[in-house]
């Protein structure tokens, strides 16, 4: 097997340098595409979106230099009142949230509206990209403790296809590559290792085109006690091409190569500047990801 440990930390540097290539693919277009980066967290506060003294958070800065390095703009925001707004104006939506997202927060970042939210969802389905990080999957909740029935799971996350349960304690994971041709893989390797923050998750769409599985062997902590279940994930949500991947918790991972390479390659396919194939693999790869217990 071929595997990689992942280096981030000291000696990445905030872009990536040259251990793995970028594989970001623009548009046949000449029009530069533009992203909404939307990062309000209801709740807990992740970090990486934390904005200090006015200026953007880490992950605002790094995605706005990607943006420039490869030639697309970014509009970060906080204030879900642009989902009343135009939408038609950006090429991809991109979230970092925690939370209800309707609801206020301690920072007094004006909330969507459910008007908004439902908004977003059909521009989805009528064809606009959708790239969900890390906490995304804990935007809303469906009701219950176990996995529910399609009718029962939040809208807004049966459109992004898992669901947050819990995490355990930070450390080195083992992520399987199951879509090596997806891009942003090429040099990745058959697995790699990382430190991070995982999420255990739920409510697995039974479309899913599993990009990146969660190996739970030897992980500490009880909620990972279960067989191995999708992190990274393509899917269809009607015309609309959605994106998710599971990491993205800690700075230095924001800052490393492989996973700049890994989420320029998302963007690009959801954006529809590359083509991949998404066939439905969910049931093949992770056959027992609905299982939430070993």
């Amino acid at each position: 097997m071929r595997r990689r440990e992942l280096l981030v930390g000291a000696g990445a540097s905030l872009l990536g340098a040259s251990l793995f290539p970028l594989r970001w693919v623009a548009a046949e277009e000449k029009k530069r595409q533009r992203v909404l980066y939307f990062t309000r967290n209801v709740g807990y506060y992740h970090s990486v979106v934390v904005r200090k003294d006015d200026a953007l958070s880490h992950s605002e800065r790094i995605l706005v230099e990607l943006g420039k390095q490869h030639g697309f703009d970014v509009d970060c925001t906080k204030d879900g009142r642009v989902f009343d707004g135009d939408l038609d104006q950006y090429d991809v939506i991109a979230f970092y949230t925690n939370g209800d997202l309707t609801e206020p927060n301690p920072q007094n970042e004006p909330p969507m509206t459910a008007a908004g939210k439902q908004r977003l969802l059909d521009a989805v389905a009528a064809g606009k990209s959708f790239v969900g990080l890390h906490s995304t999957c804990n935007s809303w909740r469906s009701p219950g403790p176990g996995d529910q029935p399609n009718e029962k799971i939040d809208p807004f996350l049966a459109m992004l296809g898992g669901e947050f349960v819990a995490h355990g304690p930070q450390q080195k994971a083992l992520m399987r590559v199951t879509s090596p041709g997806f891009p942003g893989l090429k040099g990745i390797g058959d697995s790699f290792e990382l430190l991070e923050e995982w999420y255990a998750m739920k409510n697995f769409a039974r479309d899913l085109h599993v990009v990146l599985v969660q190996e739970t062997a030897g992980m500490q902590g009880a909620c990972y006690q279960r067989p191995s279940f999708p992190s990274t994930w393509a899917r269809m949500q009607g015309k609309g091409r959605v994106y998710f991947n599971s990491m993205a918790h800690r700075e230095d991972v924001w800052e490393s190569d492989p996973f700049q390479q890994i989420l320029l390659g998302g963007m690009a396919w959801a954006l529809g500047n590359v083509d991949a194939d998404i066939t439905p693999n969910v049931e093949k790869v992770t056959p027992n990801a609905w299982q939430l217990k070993s």
